[in-house]
């Protein structure tokens, strides 16, 4: 096998699937840019949400709305947009029922990008950009999304701070010399801004590596929904976040569609949340390490997921 240029990336981490059974990627994310603190000062270019060309709108008559979040790995100055991808998440949200769900996809996985060929799924933000990488998991997956949302981490860690920090369960004690060498303890933890960043992002300590990384991003993802969930309720809290993240973030979403969106993340039911994360296996593409997505899984959870945003298994 050959491969294409591919963007500079890190070394491809273990593999290893986990069912997720804590809060919703996108859902979580989009909540906290939608309804996060009004007076929060965050620049226009940290935040893109884009919506595909099958999207109908969250009012017209689907039943389940799919949105791909994503974390850029772009650096200052970069384009957030044409740089590679990190953290993907394919997530459902079912607006009569309340479910949502998450398919967790590898940033190495090797796939098919359409007009370029195979390569990493992540090189389909580089190449052309949210739609294409939209398109790219939605072949993988078989479920396309109706919305691509794109952040920059410190975006994130700016939510995190201005809704006070959030509270994890973290299930074994971990450090990392780079990002957070005092670690972190087992048990209940509280995280600030950059402490959820390092707990997202830490993986070669990780003995599941990639996938245990993974596994920690949706702890902190439940931390934001109950911090979200605090604040929910507050009058006006809804509508004057549309209005500041039409300021503050790029969109050609309209006003009164990101309210409805954001009300869907609002009702989603915090016991009809269910995920999977596509596994695979570690493959060698000419001196590139990747991961070698299960389609079949992955075509599976799409099926399984598709009208009603609930996976019964992984």
């Amino acid at each position: 096998m050959s491969s294409l240029r591919v963007p500079p990336v890190s070394p491809v981490r273990k593999v290893l699937g986990r069912r997720l059974l804590s809060a919703v990627a996108l859902g979580v994310v989009l909540a906290l840019t939608v309804l996060a603190v009004p007076d929060s000062e965050v620049a226009s270019t940290e935040a893109t949400l884009v919506k595909t060309e099958s999207a109908t709108g969250v009012d017209v008559g689907a039943e389940t709305i799919w949105i791909l979040a994503v974390g850029s790995d772009a650096r200052p100055g970069e384009d957030m947009t044409r740089t590679r991808g990190d953290a993907l998440q394919l997530v459902g949200l079912n607006t009569r029922t309340g479910a949502a769900t998450s398919i967790g996809i590898p940033r190495d996985s090797w796939v098919s990008i359409p007009g370029v060929g195979s390569n990493r799924v992540n090189a389909a933000l580089y190449y052309g950009g949210p739609k294409l990488l939209g398109e790219t998991v939605g072949d993988l997956v078989g479920v396309h999304p109706d919305y691509v949302f794109v952040t920059r981490f410190p975006f994130f860690e700016d939510m995190i701070d201005d809704i006070g920090g959030i509270t994890v369960a973290n299930p074994r004690a971990f450090s990392d010399e780079n990002l957070k060498d005092d670690g972190f303890k087992a048990g209940r933890i509280k995280l600030n801004g950059y402490d959820a960043m390092a707990f997202s992002r830490i993986r070669k300590t990780l003995p599941d590596g990639d996938f245990g990384r993974s596994a920690n991003q949706q702890r902190v993802l439940e931390g934001i929904q109950a911090a979200v969930a605090e604040k929910q309720d507050k009058p006006g809290f809804m509508a004057e976040g549309v209005l500041t993240v039409m300021k503050h973030m790029h969109t050609d979403v309209p006003p009164a569609e990101l309210y409805r969106l954001a009300q869907a993340v609002a009702d989603v039911d915090p016991a009809k949340i269910t995920g999977c994360v596509v596994q695979g296996g570690i493959g060698q593409v000419g001196a590139a390490s990747v991961v070698l997505p299960d389609t079949a899984a992955a075509k599976r959870y799409g099926d399984d997921a598709r009208k009603d945003a609930t996976i019964k298994r992984c």
